[in-house]
Formats: structure tokens, sequence, C-alpha cells
């Protein structure tokens, strides 16, 4: 039987949008190296940095105090040169000078794209850390970053439900998501919204003024929640496509934005972050690379890039009937 090869020093770096998590799993990853005695090299800016060759030497010292921030402390950036063929050959160039062995990637759909083309391409031996506020990458059930944003949606909700009551308004929030609607169904139903409008869900104006039309009669005020990547148009479009219909309505439109990204990560990010980053080293020890490192159904799992990216999530199946059920 082939044994893996011997990783003695390892990199990581973050890319692409930042999620509220992803110093969590540099923490883990840095300690989890220590623990088996492998050298950590910290890769600053993302693929930007990996070009440039800009790295600092990362230990359990460097990561202290850091698991509960937000963000990330190696940075991220977007990387011109890394998008070509020679510059992802300079990256892997570099990692080779370095004396790096192998490298581990956090982030979302873009950074895990950039790792599968520069693993074909060079043969760099990498592991993917699946992390994106979006919960739009496959290979992992829930991705870091996504509780956390959903939360800090959630409690920006409850405060607009507030004022909506107190005035008898209609509230367009619009929350992140890209061509997912995972934030906006799920915080929805947590916030007791009367309508949820997602990209995986053909709606129309009429069913929504209706559906508006006889709620308010009753209750006065609503919520609505829209996913940015809505095809039906973003809050701002839609609010103004009601007010037209419906010019009785007093509406209001909340865009929540980047927000969402920022702030301490929750337990169950910090809880995920942990097992990934350290899944990701233990991973590479034990021989495993060109795959995304994630929890599906419970269980620590690595998918090959190609897979992940490849894989369509959808939300369960039974929130888009709750949402229906719950706001009568």
């Amino acid at each position: 039987m082939e044994h893996p090869p011997t990783i003695t020093h390892l990199a990581v770096l973050t890319s692409g949008g930042d999620a509220p998590g992803m110093n969590a799993a540099i923490r883990a990853i840095v300690r989890t190296a220590a623990f088996h005695g492998i050298r950590v090299s910290g890769v600053m800016d993302g693929y930007d940095g990996l070009v440039k060759g800009n790295f600092i030497p990362l230990g359990p010292r460097d990561v202290r105090n850091i698991v509960q921030r937000g963000g990330t402390m190696l940075r991220s950036a977007r990387s011109e040169a890394f998008r070509t063929p020679e510059g992802r050959a300079t990256a892997a160039a570099n990692l080779r000078v370095a004396g790096v062995d192998a490298l581990i990637c956090i982030g979302g759909g873009g950074t895990q794209s950039g790792a599968h083309q520069l693993a074909a391409e060079q043969s760099v031996r990498l592991i993917g850390v699946a992390s994106t506020i979006d919960n739009d990458l496959g290979g992992s059930d829930r991705t870091i970053g996504f509780d956390s944003a959903c939360n800090t949606a959630l409690e920006a909700i409850d405060r607009l439900r507030d004022t909506a009551s107190s005035y008898g308004r209609i509230f367009f929030v619009e929350v992140m998501g890209r061509d997912t609607g995972f934030i906006a169904m799920h915080t929805g139903i947590a916030a007791g919204a009367e309508y949820v409008l997602v990209p995986e869900r053909r709606e129309n104006v009429d069913e929504l003024v209706r559906a508006l039309e006889s709620r308010n009669t009753e209750k006065g005020s609503s919520i609505v929640v829209v996913a940015e990547g809505d095809e039906a148009g973003g809050a701002m479009k839609l609010a103004q496509r009601v007010k037209e219909r419906c010019p009785q309505f007093d509406i209001r439109v909340s865009v929540l934005g980047h927000l969402q990204r920022g702030g301490n990560p929750t337990m169950a990010d910090r809880l995920l972050a942990a097992r990934l980053g350290a899944g990701a080293v233990e991973g590479l020890i034990a021989g495993r690379h060109h795959c995304v490192v994630g929890v599906v159904k419970g269980d620590l799992t690595y998918t090959p890039h190609a897979e992940a990216l490849a894989q369509r999530k959808d939300f369960e199946p039974d929130l888009d009937r709750l949402v229906r059920m719950l706001a009568i």
C-alpha cells in the first residue's frame, strides 16, 4: 500500500467574500498542524498574495484571541493575475520556493474554483474548506458563515418588525445569497415573514399583491423577505411595483447588504469551522487532496472539487410550504 506524502509545511489562505468563522477555521488549522508537528504559513490577501509570494509564519500564539472575531486575519483580495494560467503557474512556483507541501483554501465557490484549477494545472496538493454566507457550495450541508449571516439578518428583521407593527407598514427586506435563497428562506421563516421571494421559485407580482392585500386587512403590517438574486428583482424594484399597484400601502425598503458578512460568528459557525479546519489538516496528512472538506448529515466528508462545484444545493423541500402555511 502506497503511503501518503509527508506533510511538514502547509499554507493557508482565505479568498472571496469574508464570512464569520473564517478566523476560527484559521485557528483550527494552525493548532491542528502544530499538534501534528507541521509548520504553517499564512498567505496574505488570498490568491493575490499567493501570486505575489506574500507569506507570513503562523504559530499557535499568532491565532490567540481570534476565534470570536469576524472577517479574516489573512485578509482577502481579488486577483486578476490568478485568473490567468501564467498567474497560477507563478502561484505554484511560489509555494515550491517557500517549501510548502500543501495548501488549504478557505472560501466559497469562486475560491474553490480557483483551487480546482490550481490543483488540476499545477498539481498543487490542496484541500478546500467550505466557507460562504450564501451556503451555495456543494460538499457540505452548511458552509462556514451561513448561520451567522442568518442570525444577523434575523436580528435586523426582528427590529424592523417592531417599527412595521407600530405604523402598519409593509417592509421589503433584501438579504444576501447571490443566486440562492438559503438566507432568505431560513430567516424568513424564523422571523415570521408574511412572504419570502427566492431565486429557486418563480414568483409573480400578482400573487404577492393578493397575499399582501389579504393579510394587511387583518394584520396591519407585513414583512417581505427578498433574496438579492430573485428574478423578479431586488427589494427596491419589487416594492416600487407593488406601490404602483397598491398606492394605499405604506411601504418601506431595507437592504441589509454587507451587514450580514460582519460580526462575531455564532457558536454553530465556530464549531463547524473548528471541525473543517482540523479536518483539512488531517485529511492532507491522510493523503486526501483536490477536494472540499465539509459536513454532510453530521459526518466529516471530502468531496472532489469538480463534484462540489457542480452540485446544486436546494433548501429543504418542506420549507417552501412551511413559510406559506405559517403566514396565514
